[in-house]
């Protein structure tokens, strides 16, 4: 599987990214605009906010989908055990904790302006035949879409009690249309190629991983695959740390047209359903 390593500032960064995505469903990006001093000040943040008790006044909501989920909540699709983790949902119009400073808000925004250039990418080195499956351009699917977020991870050290078959993130395929992740504090990602082995997805500190989910695979006719991936748990001394990462998964506006039998809203209920948080 070779999960290319993009130099956000190379002249060939839109094809090698597209090619990337097409083959793996994933691709690494060095070089970027996101100020990676900003990123590890937010990470020593929520590490705190997770350490604390004052986390489960945010409760998430239902419905609503935002705020603190505890540990052992999430399962990955058709798997019968809980991920071990537990997470925060950053809306633009959601609940966020008093305790944090805007610095993880400021990011959401940064992010959200790279991603309008990685999608714009995609769409101008596919062919046209794809390009036609969208029902609108897919930068305009997730401009200003309520449903963008950013969720701060916490994989805790692991314990004595959990089962052999329990991990930190099992293995699944992301809901949404493209996933931008900060590389995490520690390695675990690993992603699926079509023989059934895993690789490691290179992401050193300082890099961006970028991977397509179900939605793009959807909208695009399959011809982006959404690869199954997982976070694995550390060996040795490593189960004794935790583990910090923070995706944003880009979602359309509920609206959007993803295929003859979806919009964008109804898939995500139904794979939020799949997964346990509905």
């Amino acid at each position: 599987m070779n999960i290319q390593v993009i130099d956000f500032q190379s002249p060939n960064a839109e094809t090698d990214f597209t090619r990337s995505l097409k083959e793996t469903g994933f691709a690494t990006i060095c070089n970027h605009p996101i100020n990676m001093d900003l990123v590890n000040d937010i990470y020593q943040e929520w590490e705190i906010f997770f350490q604390s008790d004052y986390k489960h006044n945010y409760r998430f909501h239902p419905e609503k989908q935002d705020g603190y989920f505890p540990f052992g909540i999430e399962h990955a699709k058709d798997c019968g055990e809980k991920d071990l983790k537990e997470f925060y949902h950053i809306y633009p119009w959601g609940r966020y904790p008093q305790e944090i400073s805007l610095k993880t808000r400021e990011l959401y925004q940064h992010l959200c302006n790279l991603t309008g250039t990685l999608l714009t990418w995609v769409e101008k080195n596919i062919p046209e035949k794809i390009r036609q499956n969208f029902s609108i351009p897919l930068e305009e699917m997730i401009n200003k879409s309520p449903r963008n977020l950013l969720r701060m991870i916490h994989y805790p050290p692991l314990r004595g009690t959990d089962k052999p078959d329990e991990v930190r993130a099992a293995a699944h395929e992301d809901i949404n249309l493209l996933t931008v992740l900060c590389s995490a504090t520690a390695p675990g990602l690993q992603a699926q190629d079509l023989e059934n082995n895993w690789h490691e997805v290179p992401c050193d500190p300082g890099m961006l991983a970028v991977n397509t989910g179900d939605m793009l695979q959807m909208a695009s006719g399959g011809y982006f695959p959404s690869t199954t991936h997982r976070v694995v748990n550390p060996p040795n001394e490593a189960r004794h740390s935790s583990r910090m990462s923070m995706p944003l998964f880009l979602h359309p506006h509920d609206h959007i047209k993803l295929s003859e039998t979806h919009t964008a809203g109804c898939y995500l209920a139904e794979r939020l359903k799949e997964i346990g948080l509905i």
